[in-house]
């Protein structure tokens, strides 16, 4: 599994160069805002694991920024756990009212806020809400924001799939794996908001799969842009001679096995097309779609 990143929001620099050298060190991916709107810009470039967030902050307070992230479809899911001076009753139901998972008063003992760190991040795997490896939302958050797409009209669902990520895996190893699923992540979350809105979702559904809901008239831009990016940035995951000989030897019992460098396949089916009775029937043939468009499938067809 990749490093968790957490996202730290405090004006105080002694404090956020603290908690950044002190979580780092523990093996976490760090980032630090010292302004709410710093915060919520980073958060829409690179989704954090969790965000420590302080309430008194220069230009928007912890609230607003808390309000904000529960309020996009993107950012709902990512545990918040609040930093604060104070330590009124008052102030702490207004944090969990707006959904804050947690909160700690200044000044905090630095085993527990670890030990509330780790333990929001476990409950959002466990609850299969994030994929720890890219920080997207997983299993039930996906299904539940079909559900409420379904309701609407104008939407499209979008099956993706990083085609012979296995391969590269045995090859590369599990840590390069990893690397590889969060480059997609990452590029998923730049071509949506360059050519989607901002209340499009993207999921990870596990292993090499990712979905988008986004709009009818976005879909098909989105999906070759998608392909024509992965397909050139891709290469900078391989080494030269295999980006050179534009495949991979793969070590089989056998002896070797010949396998292409990893490619994007994209499904993408609407209301316009069918209508649907449940998210099954989307889910269905949006992998059918997928499956057509993957590699070899014209030939095979």
């Amino acid at each position: 599994m990749g490093k968790s990143r957490l996202l730290v929001v405090e004006d105080d620099n002694d404090i956020s160069n603290m908690l950044k050298i002190y979580f780092s060190g523990l093996g976490y991916d760090v980032d630090v805002a010292a302004r709410g709107s710093d915060a919520l810009e980073k958060t829409r470039h690179a989704l954090p694991h969790l965000i420590v967030l302080d309430i008194m902050l220069p230009d928007i307070d912890g609230y607003e920024v808390c309000r904000t992230l529960r309020t996009s479809t993107r950012t709902s899911h990512i545990p918040v756990i609040f930093l604060t001076q104070k330590d009124e009753r008052s102030d702490k139901l207004q944090g969990l009212e707006l959904g804050a998972d947690d909160y700690i008063t200044k000044p905090f003992d630095i085993e527990e806020l670890k030990l509330r760190v780790m333990g929001a991040i476990r409950r959002a795997e466990r609850e299969a809400l994030t994929d720890p490896r890219s920080g997207l939302p997983a299993g039930r958050l996906i299904e539940e924001q079909l559900r409420q797409f379904i309701r609407q009209e104008g939407w499209a669902y979008m099956d993706i799939r990083v085609n012979f990520f296995d391969k590269f895996n045995d090859v590369y190893g599990f840590v390069a794996g990893d690397d590889a699923l969060r480059f997609a992540a990452m590029l998923l979350t730049e071509v949506v908001d360059e050519i989607g809105t901002p209340n499009d979702f993207i999921g990870h559904a596990g292993g090499a799969n990712f979905v988008v809901i986004t709009t009818e008239g976005a879909a098909e831009k989105i999906r070759q842009r998608l392909k024509e990016r992965f397909a050139e940035e891709i290469l900078s995951h391989y080494n030269f001679m295999d980006r050179q000989q534009g495949y991979i030897m793969v070590p089989r019992p056998e002896g070797q096995e010949k396998a292409p460098l990893m490619a994007l396949s994209v499904g993408v089916v609407s209301p316009r097309q069918q209508s649907f009775s449940d998210i099954r029937e989307i889910t269905e043939m949006a992998a059918e779609v997928r499956r057509q468009d993957a590699p070899g499938a014209a030939l095979k067809g």
